[in-house]
């Protein structure tokens, strides 16, 4: 078993390990949390003990944490007893919530089966459920103990959903680690195939950036949310869109290059800036071109999370000593940008 990095820290006391498939399926736990594309991989002994929810980010409600903590009552579990997540984000993201919740506080391990999940939902502490049309609107801080991460789970991913984690790998490479970004550019083909090596590189790159942030800014109130690049833009899309239309990845992926724009046309990064970053998320295929209602898209993004003073904050790129600035947008700059 391989350490990704030894987390030390009062704040964040959570373990990250690389392990295989027979490893993170042995693990012992008090209630298991998986989906319909993830229940086949629980044993029976699991299973008997387990919350099985449809799939889909439909599903992220407090109508299933409900579910989580009923089950959780059933069992009699206490506050020393293990919920384990088994499953993408939306998964990960609601065990921990209700590990959260259920008596103030009960122990929580995650074992991610998505990309998206292995280099971002899982890592960091974040929980939570949509509420109404908005995303990851009710939630806690809550570090997992341990992040299982088993490279393996990638193989068996659907095309589309293994493109909406590249999005989320194309964001840390945008944000600092140029070597991720050349690895991008450079492997794209490797990476499409899923080559094993670079994948398995491709987890610790993203996994050692988000916890080295997540380290210095458990809470958000900084540095941590540059990691929002692209989700403001990408929530709103997914909101206006019901959840169903666009994935995440889609949504946050469209949304880079909406905020590459916009610091484009601020100036505060080059036209060769631009056209990498722009270039990169069409030659990996994603659409970045929707038809929606600008006004719709505004409202939306009313209600996100990062809004201060009233004012709509945006995660931005920019050069020279620093690779993100976060600041307000207008309504008159924002339709420039999105029409």
């Amino acid at each position: 078993m391989e350490i990704l990095k030894d987390i030390q820290f009062d704040s964040f006391p959570s373990r990250l390990v690389l392990a295989t498939l027979e490893e993170t399926s042995a693990a012992q736990g008090d209630l298991f949390v998986a989906d319909d594309n993830t229940a086949g991989f629980l044993s029976p002994e699991q299973r008997e003990k387990a919350v099985i929810l449809p799939a889909g980010e439909s599903e992220k409600t407090f109508a299933s944490i409900e579910r989580i903590l009923a089950r959780a009552v059933e069992l009699k579990l206490d506050r020393s007893s293990l919920f384990v997540g088994l499953g993408g984000g939306v998964i990960c993201d609601m065990t921990a919530f209700a590990a959260s919740l259920y008596m103030r506080g009960t122990r929580v391990e995650l074992m991610p089966t998505t990309l998206l999940a292995m280099v971002d939902a899982a890592v960091g502490g974040k929980t939570g459920v949509d509420y109404g049309s908005y995303k990851n609107m009710i939630g806690t801080f809550y570090p997992a103990r341990q992040v299982w991460i088993c490279p393996d789970y990638v193989k068996s991913l659907p095309d589309r959903e293994y493109l909406c984690g590249l999005a989320e790998v194309i964001k840390t490479a945008i944000l600092g680690d140029e070597a991720l970004l050349i690895m991008l550019e450079e492997k794209r083909e490797a990476l499409l195939a899923r080559d094993p090596i670079l994948v398995r590189e491709m987890i610790v790159h993203c996994v050692r950036f988000k916890a080295k942030v997540v380290e210095e800014d458990l809470r958000e109130s900084g540095v941590r949310a540059s990691l929002n690049l692209g989700h403001t833009f990408g929530h709103a899309l997914e909101s206006i869109t019901g959840f169903s239309g666009v994935s995440h990845g889609e949504g946050v992926a469209w949304g880079m290059s909406k905020a590459v724009l916009a610091a484009r046309l601020r100036g505060d990064i080059s036209e060769a800036a631009y056209r990498r970053q722009i270039t990169l998320l069409t030659d990996f295929g994603y659409p970045l071109d929707y038809p929606f209602s600008v006004d719709e898209l505004i409202e939306a993004m009313g209600h996100d999370k990062k809004i201060q003073g009233g004012q709509k904050r945006f995660v931005l790129p920019a050069e020279g000593g620093k690779r993100f600035q976060i600041l307000p947008l207008d309504e008159t700059f924002l339709r420039k940008v999105l029409e």
